[in-house]
């Protein structure tokens, strides 16, 4: 069944980006490298810098996939393994990968704006506005949870922070070579890739042991020099050494999948609702969005996208690999994700002393995860096995594991500093009404040093909890909302700016998918987190709010968009 799994998959999204993504490029978004693009129209050496595409890759591919990609189908493996591995694959055909794209090309197009501003001018100004604090919220909670997240990883596998840190080490030695030395691309990414298998081999041999306190104030500063620093010190080297992360992860991970010849020993199916959050009967729909995000859609990559990601663009034939690819590739672990768990998942637990079998799987599951093997940990250890089952079992165990281990906390690093840099975008863009009152108060707010710090105090004080059940389902929902506004905004620029007549396969899905998020937050909102408050009534209260907000905004923004998406706009651009 792995087998058939991990090679159905593949195929799946080949066949998507040689047929559907080139459509996209060629018919919608009509994308010309004469184009030039804002990376080297509006060069400035800290946000606007053109990027390799490799490079770019692996930035935007770190960026957008983090955890989530990873530990959502974990987490959603309580419904079985055919649910979640459904929600992934139409997921990133008729949304996520249209998604991802679109809003990098509109940014683009836009000189690097973000989507949200592509909202004012399309639709509202007062819409745009809505947008941004809507975004603000998202970023915050992102910074919540994946903080939890890798606070959680860290501690549960101490070989994980030491294999990190040096890589950010690497990272640093890494763009020095590239960016100020000026050394050959190639000598250079070879030295990279070296100093990336030592971090791994170094963080085997000397795990660090701290406590998730401890950690948490190490990701505050982290994050903060993290998102203010110029894009080629740290983030540019070391997410381009992540893509050699993930090159190989997905190479042994495809290998494993198809050559060991496995059956899933997960049910395909347990009940309607399985106890997956909030301590509560959770009903598939509408509560999957909530768990399974990035592996199969999310706001969040437009945020990336049309943030950082469009600022480095080099030509506008690199968006279909960068913004279209990524999406697929991302699909593509979670579907190792599911198989690997589905396979080998039951007989980890059982070995930890869990009461489960596959006949109580629906009932058991969520406890014995948390219990043994939080999500990352759960996959890290699943893989190690898949891998060890096949020819490629020559690879050391624990070096596996610690591969698959940095795949959940590099990416969910550099989604947290990347998150970061975009909160400090979002409060300047914010802060802009204050320009003129006070130029003192929008001079301060704006200081990339200032501007970074406050998100990164919100969410790591929200994170502090550790209240994962609180947490991840929060980001999911304002993550899967802002992703259906962003696929209305990106049909009334398809609609408007590019003169495109018939935008039924965005507008229809974007449909759905509001439907479903507004469902499940009030599903959330009502029934999971009166429950969860009781434990930690700060973090649920200040949640709670949170999602309140959102909910108005939510209403407003699709009032906004009835009675917008077929006037036409004032003035062309």
């Amino acid at each position: 069944m792995t087998t058939l799994i991990v090679a159905g998959g593949l195929a799946i999204y080949v066949i998507l980006y040689l047929t559907y993504g080139k459509k996209l490029e060629r018919e919608i978004v009509k994308a010309s490298d004469e184009n030039e693009t804002p990376a080297t129209r509006l060069f400035d050496g800290v946000d606007y810098v053109p990027a390799k595409p490799p490079v770019l890759f692996g930035h935007h591919f770190a960026s957008i996939a983090g955890a989530a990609p990873i530990v959502g189908p974990v987490a959603a493996m309580a419904w079985g393994w055919v649910p979640g591995l459904l929600w992934v694959w139409f997921g990133n055909i008729f949304i996520g990968a249209v998604h991802d794209y679109l809003s990098l090309m509109a940014s683009v197009r836009y000189d690097g704006r973000s989507v949200q501003f592509v909202a004012s001018d399309v639709i509202a100004k007062r819409t745009g506005k809505l947008f941004y604090w809507l975004v603000f919220f998202l970023l915050i909670l992102v910074i919540a949870a994946f903080a939890a997240v890798v606070g959680k990883t860290f501690v549960g596998d101490p070989k994980v922070p030491t294999a990190f840190f040096l890589m950010v080490l690497a990272a640093l030695i890494l763009g020095y070579l590239m960016y100020r030395v000026k050394m050959n691309f190639v000598p250079a990414t070879i030295i990279g890739i070296i100093m990336l298998a030592a971090s791994i081999i170094g963080g085997a041999v000397m795990p660090i042991k701290l406590g998730y306190s401890t950690w948490m104030i190490v990701l505050f500063f982290y994050i903060i020099i993290a998102a203010a620093i110029p894009v080629d010190v740290l983030l540019q080297p070391r997410d381009y050494l992540n893509s050699w992360l993930l090159y190989f992860g997905l190479a042994i991970g495809a290998v494993a999948g198809i050559f060991s010849f496995h059956e899933f020993t997960a049910p395909a199916f347990t009940s309607f609702a399985p106890i997956v959050t909030g301590g509560k009967p959770s009903p598939f729909w509408p509560v999957i969005p909530l768990i399974i995000a990035c592996g199969s859609l999310s706001g969040f990559h437009s945020l990336v996208g049309s943030g950082t990601t469009s600022k480095q663009l080099e030509k506008e034939s690199h968006g279909l690999p960068i913004g279209y690819g990524s999406m697929l590739t991302e699909g593509f672990l979670s579907t190792l994700v599911v198989a690997a768990v589905a396979g080998f998942g039951l007989q980890l637990m059982q070995g930890a002393g869990e009461s489960i079998t596959a006949a109580n799987w629906g009932a058991q599951y969520t406890k014995s995860m948390n219990a043994s093997f939080p999500g990352a940990v759960m996959f890290s250890h699943s893989y190690a096995q898949m891998v060890a089952t096949t020819w490629l079992g020559f690879i050391p165990t624990k070096v596996v594991q610690v591969i698959a281990g940095m795949w959940v906390a590099a990416f969910a690093m550099t989604t947290l500093d990347t998150t970061n840099r975009l909160a400090r975008y979002t409060i300047s863009e914010l802060a802009l009404p204050l320009k003129e009152k006070g130029s003192g108060t929008y001079d301060f707010l704006t200081n990339p040093w200032v501007a970074s710090l406050i998100p990164a105090a919100i969410g790591v004080y929200l994170a502090w909890s550790g209240n994962f059940a609180i947490l991840w389902p929060s980001f999911g929902s304002a993550n899967q909302l802002v992703a259906s506004i962003t696929l209305l905004t990106a049909a009334a620029w398809a609609t408007k700016r590019l003169k495109t007549k018939s935008t039924g396969l965005i507008t229809i899905p974007a449909y759905l998918l509001w439907i479903t998020v507004t469902a499940a937050i009030i599903w959330f909102s009502a029934v999971a987190l009166p429950g969860t408050i009781k434990a930690n009534p700060v973090t649920g209260v200040t949640v709670l709010v949170i999602e309140i907000i959102m909910l108005i905004l939510n209403f407003i923004f699709i009032m906004d968009y009835l009675k917008y998406k077929d006037q036409p706009l004032e003035q062309e651009q």
